[in-house]
């Protein structure tokens, strides 16, 4: 089924966070008949002011709260046309010292809503698009560079975090078969762009530099990533919201791999800092090697390609925005 989220009320989950943000701030410019309502708990990733050019704006609505408060998830799904859950726990870190947050938010929160959408009559009136991670797919060798994530692929998640991210994923995926609710989950590789919260590679190496403080990069630093810009993330969630098989995977990747050595490299360049601020630390337990995505699927089906394909033509931009928002 073809939808235009142009009239759409579509409730984001998370819409506070880093890919949140930008997704509210892109419907709401380019859906002239959107309304967004954003529901957040506002943990200390989450930031309210993100969206503040949006406040008192007759298409938007912030709501806090928390994704497991069974009645008001009830009340905001049958108050929207769809959702967009982005609403995670997703520092890969945290989750190694403390798995039980992951699993209340990613895994029972999810649980939650879906168990809200299967109330609505028929139960697949509403679309809910559930954006997943690449990390659910676990590792890929470095020495097998053709080899890439396909969406027919088994989930073999190594850390807490990729592991709460697979069990809600999984339980999407059940919902739609058990239920007949549409459902569509997004699986994106590595994020890059401005609200990030300064924790992750980019963000956090970039305000260390600006503050002259080395930047600690994990193991040897030949792990390999994904990247894409989360603008062109935001770009595919729109195009699956609206154009998506229901019951369907999607990867979402712009065939930009880059080791984390190679990254931080990148990074000192453009700032103009020698790479002996490098600071080779102890590698994160588990920590995966390499992820690469695929993603013919979403391009051939529903016609999106990215179009940040080399990560240094934004990365100028990037710096300002943290040096004027963290410098």
């Amino acid at each position: 089924m073809k939808r235009s989220l142009n009239g759409m009320r579509v409730l984001v989950t998370g819409g506070c966070g880093f890919i949140g943000t930008n997704f509210v701030h892109h419907v709401m410019q380019k859906f002239k008949d959107v309304f967004v309502i954003n529901l957040d708990a506002l943990t200390y990733a989450g930031r309210r002011k993100n969206l503040a050019e949006w406040e008192g704006n007759e298409r938007y609505q912030f709501v806090k709260g928390d994704i497991c408060d069974e009645s008001l998830v009830r009340d905001l799904i049958q108050a929207c046309d769809c959702v967009l859950h982005l609403a995670a726990e997703s520092h890969v870190d945290r989750s190694i010292v403390d798995a039980r947050p992951f699993v209340q938010t990613n895994v029972l929160g999810t649980q939650v809503l879906l168990d809200a959408m299967r109330e609505v009559d028929p139960p697949g009136d509403k679309r809910f698009v559930y954006v997943s991670t690449d990390e659910v797919y676990g590792e890929l060798s470095l020495e097998a560079r053709e080899k890439r994530f396909t969406e027919d692929m088994c989930l073999r998640p190594n850390s807490p975090y990729a592991a709460s991210k697979a069990g809600a994923d999984l339980m999407v995926q059940a919902y739609h078969r058990t239920y007949g609710m549409d459902t569509v989950v997004t699986r994106c590789g590595n994020n890059y762009g401005p609200y990030q919260y300064p924790e992750k590679l980019i963000p956090l190496f970039i305000t260390n530099l600006l503050q002259n403080k080395p930047v600690p990069l994990y193991g040897d630093g030949k792990h390999v990533r994904d990247w894409v810009h989360v603008d062109d993330h935001v770009e595919a969630l729109c195009c699956v919201t609206e154009n998506g098989e229901a019951g369907e995977v999607y990867n979402v990747g712009a065939a930009c791999e880059r080791s984390n050595l190679e990254l931080t490299k990148i990074i000192l360049r453009a700032m103009g800092k020698p790479e002996s601020m490098i600071e080779y630390v102890k590698d994160r337990a588990g920590h995966d090697r390499r992820y690469a995505i695929d993603a013919r699927k979403i391009r051939e089906n529903l016609g999106w390609k990215a179009s940040v394909s080399d990560f240094t033509d934004k990365l100028d931009a990037l710096i300002a925005w943290y040096t004027t928002h963290y410098g």
